[in-house]
């Protein structure tokens, strides 16, 4: 019996906040370059009222506004010490 019978109106009102947040993250990229980025955050709060029920939702979402690389000095000599164990040490893995 869908569509059948006379029309009913429905009125629905929507109210929503929206909160902004900025966020700055570095991470290396080798030796001597550091990637700089600013996000920008933003969290919608959205409450749909009908004569029947109240829907709340959230979302939230990051929008990429700023990639950056920071390059620095470049090291005449570089020395890494991932992957050696303890109990090793530095001079007997450069002889």
């Amino acid at each position: 019996m869908a569509g059948r019978g006379p029309g009913v109106k429905i009125r629905i009102s929507s109210i929503g906040t929206v909160e902004t947040n900025l966020k700055s993250e570095f991470t290396a990229q080798g030796i001597n370059q550091t990637l700089h980025r600013v996000y920008l955050e933003v969290k919608c709060i959205v409450s749909i009222l009908t004569p029947f029920k109240d829907i709340r939702k959230e979302i939230s979402n990051q929008v990429l506004l700023i990639e950056n690389v920071i390059v620095g000095h470049i090291p005449e000599t570089y020395y890494n010490l991932t992957g050696i164990e303890e109990n090793s040490s530095a001079m007997e893995i450069i002889e």
